[in-house]
């Protein structure tokens, strides 16, 4: 076979176990077999309109088995899958299909709105509109469209995905991963976690993120297991296909592991089917861990970044009571050292940033030479901008962030994309956003805004100005307006003073 790629996996799964479910969404099952001809239909459909190696091919839709056979399609002719954060503002999104130059955007019906704006103007961008959870949902693209086999010449250096992610500059960044990223990054996973071919996955995450897609779907599918594809994520839900379809591999960041144990028939439901529940994004505090563990369901946290493709350690089964809270230690095929300012190796117990290197790690940013260059350091070494100390055992304990990103909800907030869009509200002459802490999402942003001399804002009319521009997720979900911030002697802004005043709990507890 000439494709070494990700597109070539359902022909490979489908010659060994052809009639083996593969996807399950609703009532809707998809088998090996069935999987390589819808994908096969769908790329030679993108083929007949003109899509060939390289091209850019756009996202943007909820889960669904439409999303993983688009995924492949554009795998099998070796063009760029740009799977869509569906919580984005049109002017993000807008950013996005322009910076990549995306030949052709699949779009789930429900989200013309969120693309259909003026940010699109001067796009030579083509708009195929279909229905999700429909069998029919390609027709515009696959009707006479052969279903032929395509095998074309793919290897592992070959760019497979784009992942945009927000950057300190304020400006997203595409991430670039080739097919062996991703291989290598599924092979960590099989390796520290033990997939195995009766797998049973729920898939609940959004998979136009790295964690649901290469940690979850891409290795069951590998191994021949079967995945349980939703669209949204409802704890309710959850306890009830864990019941109806014996899952047995669970993911989730903090929220939604709070969120399934505070569901009302958390205590009765019938868990003895999972034998792996497995936590991204950022730390679970502790009580919720052992929550958990009360129900004999040790979480297994890991760390990782999108640029890692994303994982970089692993906390594996028998150390999860031992080695509560911490992130584990490198994942196999993965190189992890945690360094000092003068990148040396930090000693036991004392904070570093942590490096990482392997086959998975991204070759750099999409049309960003700046970025990439800033990102690397000695020998391919990625900078990952986290802090994190190590014990005596070599565990991995993340404890704070070199940059001033924080995760909210598993998602990543960069407060200098959050600091330029409340800039463009006319009545804020300075801003600094921060992280703190928040019981249910892990960490929500606080804007501290100073306000134009004769000029009058409030925090209802700001965050109005910026749920119109961000994600949900990057509001922030509290402001505190100040006479002055501060500053050091040149002038420059000092985030670490401004979390020291303002980080705390304001009266009103938020």
């Amino acid at each position: 076979m000439l494709d070494q790629g990700i597109g070539s996996w359902p022909k490979r799964r489908a010659r060994m176990s052809p009639h083996r479910t593969a996807l399950v969404e609703h009532d809707r099952a998809t088998t090996y077999a069935g999987l390589e001809h819808r994908a096969n239909e769908l790329a030679n459909g993108l083929r007949a309109r003109g899509v060939t190696r390289g091209d850019r091919v756009a996202y943007l839709g909820l889960n669904s088995t439409e999303l993983v056979v688009a995924m492949f399609a554009v795998a099998k002719l070796g063009a760029v899958f740009l799977p869509m954060n569906t919580r984005l503002t049109p002017p993000e999104l807008g950013f996005m299909l322009k910076d990549s130059a995306a030949r052709i955007l699949l779009r789930d019906r429900g989200f013309e709105d969120a693309t259909s704006s003026g940010d699109l103007d001067g796009v030579p961008l083509e708009v195929i509109d279909f229905q999700s959870g429909d069998d029919g949902a390609f027709a515009a693209l696959v009707n006479g469209a052969s279903g032929a086999e395509l095998d074309e010449p793919i290897g592992h250096d070959d760019l497979f995905m784009i992942q945009y992610t927000s950057g300190t500059t304020g400006r997203p960044k595409g991430v670039m991963l080739t097919h062996g990223n991703i291989t290598w990054n599924v092979l960590n996973l099989v390796v520290d976690v033990d997939i195995r071919a009766d797998e049973v996955s729920l898939v609940t995450a959004p998979l136009f993120h790295t964690a649901a897609l290469n940690q979850i779907l891409l290795p069951t599918l590998l191994k021949g297991g079967t995945a349980i594809i939703e669209r949204k994520f409802d704890p309710d839900r959850v306890l009830d296909l864990v019941e109806s379809h014996q899952v047995t591999l669970l993911f989730g960041v903090a929220s939604m592991y709070m969120a399934i144990a505070g569901a009302p028939r958390w205590a009765e439901a019938d868990l003895s089917s999972i034998r792996t529940t497995l936590s991204g994004g950022a730390p679970l505090p502790e009580a919720l861990l052992r929550t958990w563990l009360t129900r004999g369901l040790p979480v297994l946290q890991g760390y990782g970044l999108t640029e890692a493709s994303p994982g970089v350690t692993m906390l594996r089964a028998e150390s999860a009571v031992s080695k509560l809270g911490s992130a584990g230690t490198a994942c196999f095929f993965t190189d992890v050292r945690v360094v000092r300012a003068d990148l040396e190796d930090a000693p036991v117990g004392e904070p570093g940033e942590v490096l990482v290197s392997g086959p998975h790690v991204t070759p750099g940013y999409w049309q960003n030479p700046g970025a990439t260059r800033e990102a690397f350091v000695g020998e391919g070494w990625l900078r990952t901008g986290d802090l994190a100390v190590v014990d005596d055992d070599g565990f991995v304990t993340i404890v704070d962030r070199v940059k001033d990103m924080f995760i909210s909800g598993g998602e990543n907030v960069y407060p200098a994309e959050v600091e330029q869009a409340i800039h463009s509200h006319p009545a804020v002459a300075e801003c600094a956003v921060i992280g703190v802490d928040d019981a249910r999402w892990g960490e929500v942003g606080r804007a501290v805004v100073v306000v134009r001399a004769g000029e009058q804002l409030d925090e209802s009319t700001l965050l109005d100005h910026l749920r119109a521009r961000l994600a949900g997720y990057k509001v922030p979900k509290s402001v505190l307006f100040v006479d002055d911030l501060p500053h050091n002697a040149t002038g420059k802004l000092l985030k670490p003073k401004v979390r020291d005043l303002y980080a705390a709990p304001t009266k009103e507890g938020k």
